[in-house]
């Protein structure tokens, strides 16, 4: 096949499953371990993904003391531009990808930060545009609340703008070091952005050389319209959460259509990458037995809070974990996210409390499959064939037992198919994208003109 897949692989510090930190394959040290995130991004890269990918919180997760306390996910972590500048000096290939909020930084350090990983990374550096919506990051800069989606969307346009055109202060040869005549660089290829807009005010020049692949690459997960729309205009790779395939092909199609007839890009320069968490073993069964372990290793009062949460916000804590669910529901009269979907099933098949909330809390809305070697490369197959995507963001359940085991199982029945790389045949994250290296905006402008 000449069309390959893209393979990122998303690093929560135990894994992505609520109860991963309790698996006897995990490493319950990770938030804190270097040795750990080394571990596993020298796996990603022998096994020749693309990118490893970071998510990031400014704040530890609201929830319920008692599940909170039971819980890894977004409560206490490295910063992921720190770790990642690690991470650089013990790989070569494999791209390096930081969520950054664009509500709590200003466009000139964030721009500064992932210059600086591009050059140390010999230009693997990925930026995950988001925005910050949960009222526990306002609280930490002084913010009583988050702001409206239209106002934090409005603020991420400019900002990414402004980022760009700081990437572009300096010509890529605007460094002569000429150690004998006595120049370090050429003032002509210096720039002043001199941005003025609604929400910055920025003059520049930053403080970095240009980036070597001219701009990090930009990375997003939305699937708001306003996200679409923002991922269209900007984005080369995209973090999706559906999890069937009509779904998915319906928002890849979305999406690189308006990339054309929005912005006239070329729908081969954004790789759509929905996350899928894979328990794999040698065979069906075995693989079941894993999933099922991990299952049951789920703190009911974690999957309550879980469930709750899902079911827009309820609190579930005054009920009996082994009675259903309440009938009616508590505070409910508007149907929201998965509320339909979620009541709908604990009313069919009668589940408790403590049933759902397990059932809801090891999926947590996002897409899993588990299964031999085989059945889990049908599936990717089954998705990537349809163009339903360009690959996958793979979201291992625990770490680093089944990310090593995806690596070293999963991904060899991908490379025999011709589905997936066996080398890596460039040097940048852009290279293994397929993507193009942007040209400067000053490059064919004269001095006088800017």
């Amino acid at each position: 096949m000449t069309r390959q897949m893209t393979l990122a692989a998303y690093f929560n510090p135990t894994g992505h499953h609520v109860a991963s930190w309790r698996h006897p394959r995990a490493e319950p040290m990770a938030n804190v371990s270097i040795e750990h995130y080394v571990e596993m991004a020298q796996a990603a890269e022998r096994a020749k993904f693309d990118m490893i990918f970071l998510a990031d919180s400014n704040a530890t997760r609201d929830a319920h003391i008692d599940a909170i306390s039971r819980s890894v996910q977004f409560v206490a972590h490295f910063e992921p531009l720190t770790l990642l500048s690690a991470l650089a000096m013990v790989t070569k290939h494999i791209g390096l990808t930081a969520t950054a909020s664009t509500t709590y930084q200003e466009p000139y350090n964030l721009a500064r930060k992932f210059a600086s990983l591009d050059h140390i990374s010999h230009g693997r550096a990925g930026w995950n545009l988001v925005t910050s919506a949960q009222p526990a990051e306002a609280l930490n800069f002084g913010r009583d609340k988050v702001g409206d989606h239209a106002e934090r969307y409005g603020r991420a346009r400019e900002f990414a703008k402004v980022v760009y055109g700081l990437w572009d202060s300096w010509d890529d040869d605007a460094f002569v070091r000429d150690v004998e005549g006595g120049l370090y660089f050429d003032p002509e290829k210096m720039h002043y952005l001199r941005h003025e807009g609604p929400h910055y005010k920025v003059r520049g020049p930053l403080n970095v050389p240009r980036p070597i692949q001219g701009y990090p690459v930009q990375v997003q997960a939305g699937a708001s319209d306003e996200g679409r729309e923002l991922a269209a205009e900007l984005a080369e790779a995209i973090f999706s959460p559906h999890l069937n395939i009509p779904e998915a092909k319906a928002y890849y199609d979305d999406v690189k259509g308006r990339m054309q007839r929005n912005y006239n890009r070329n729908p081969d320069h954004l790789k759509i990458l929905p996350g899928l968490s894979v328990v794999v073993a040698e065979s069906n069964d075995k693989a079941a037995e894993d999933f099922d372990r991990l299952q049951n290793l789920i703190h009911p009062i974690v999957g309550r809070e879980i469930l709750a949460t899902m079911l827009g916000g309820m609190d579930l804590s005054p009920y009996p974990l082994d009675e259903p669910l309440p009938d009616p529901l508590p505070g409910t009269n508007i149907s929201k996210g998965h509320y339909d979907s979620i009541v709908g099933m604990a009313r069919r098949e009668n589940l408790t409390i403590r049933q759902l909330g397990a059932r809801c809390a090891g999926a947590r809305g996002k897409n899993s499959i588990h299964g031999s070697p085989k059945k889990v490369a049908d599936y990717m197959e089954e998705w990537f064939t349809n163009r339903a995507c360009d690959g996958f963001c793979m979201l291992p359940p625990y770490m680093p037992g089944q990310h090593v085991d995806f690596c070293e199982m999963v991904v060899p029945e991908l490379q025999k198919r011709g589905l997936f790389r066996t080398e890596y045949t460039g040097k940048t994250l852009r290279d293994h994208l397929g993507l193009p290296r942007p040209e400067s905006r000053y490059k064919a402008v004269p001095k006088a003109a800017e």
